[in-house]
């Protein structure tokens, strides 16, 4: 689980979360929110198009993302790179 999580953007990012079906619903400046439709309920997520994301915000996300999608945190961390 100590996988160094690898710096992204937050196109990166939003690529990742699309390929895993989640779609753009609407952009407030900097910050693209992403939404899918999931077993356990829809999953809203909001995405900061920074050209790096913060480590914080994105071990917050892919968390996030991996208990909705049933992915496992370091999965979607191999799928990053």
């Amino acid at each position: 689980m100590n996988d160094k999580l690898p710096v992204v953007s937050g196109k990166k990012l939003i690529k990742l979360l699309s390929e895993l079906g989640y779609s753009v619903v609407r952009q407030r400046g900097s910050h693209i929110r992403l939404k899918k439709n999931t077993v356990a309920g829809t999953h809203s997520i909001t995405i900061p198009n920074h050209d790096e994301i913060a480590k914080g915000t994105l071990s917050d996300t892919l968390n996030k993302v991996s208990i909705w999608n049933q992915i496992s945190k370091d999965d979607l961390i191999e799928m990053l790179k």
